[in-house]
């Protein structure tokens, strides 16, 4: 289990809103309402709810300071960075 800041990666940001799977499952009505996770996968929920209890964003420090836009371009910035 991960204790601490959560390093935010845009390639599986884009994968998991465009995997073949999520499309299937929507496009047939496979998909249960917010807070059931428990009941179609309990494990996994529990992992979920410890993991986002005991982590945070990134942005958590900058936002504060410096609004939502401008700490979004900056740790896009740092991302690119770390990337090349």
């Amino acid at each position: 289990m991960k204790f601490g800041f959560r390093i935010p990666s845009i390639k599986k940001r884009i994968a998991a809103r465009t995997s073949l799977s999520r499309v299937v499952r929507h496009n047939l009505g496979f998909k249960a309402p917010r807070g059931w996770g428990w009941f179609t996968d309990p494990r996994k929920a529990l992992y979920n709810r410890i993991y986002h209890r005991t982590t945070r964003g990134c942005l958590v420090i900058l936002v504060p300071v410096m609004g939502f836009p401008a700490a979004f371009f900056i740790l896009l910035i740092v991302l690119w960075q770390l990337g090349s």
